[in-house]
């Protein structure tokens, strides 16, 4: 049995080399019997995984919008005349 997957591009999924593309994700589900959003999902875990890795601390340092804040920036309160 074939998904009609070149092996490179499984070889470079498994080693984070390449991402689950829609195209890979539709084959892998019809070959293994499963739904193209496993395989999506996975890869959107593996990315978020790797965003946490990279900046996550970085990121929960950031000021958060808290309830009562403007989200918009102020405008000038002068007019041109």
């Amino acid at each position: 049995m074939t998904a009609r997957v070149r092996t490179s591009r499984i070889t470079g999924i498994l080693n984070g080399q390449r991402a689950i593309t829609g195209d890979s994700a539709l084959r892998l589900a019809h070959f293994f019997g499963t739904s193209p959003e496993f395989w999506l999902n996975l890869q959107k875990l593996y990315d978020l995984r790797l965003a946490e890795a990279k900046a996550g601390a970085a990121i929960r340092r950031l000021p958060r919008l808290r309830e009562g804040d403007n989200a918009e920036p102020r405008r000038s309160q002068t007019r041109a005349a």
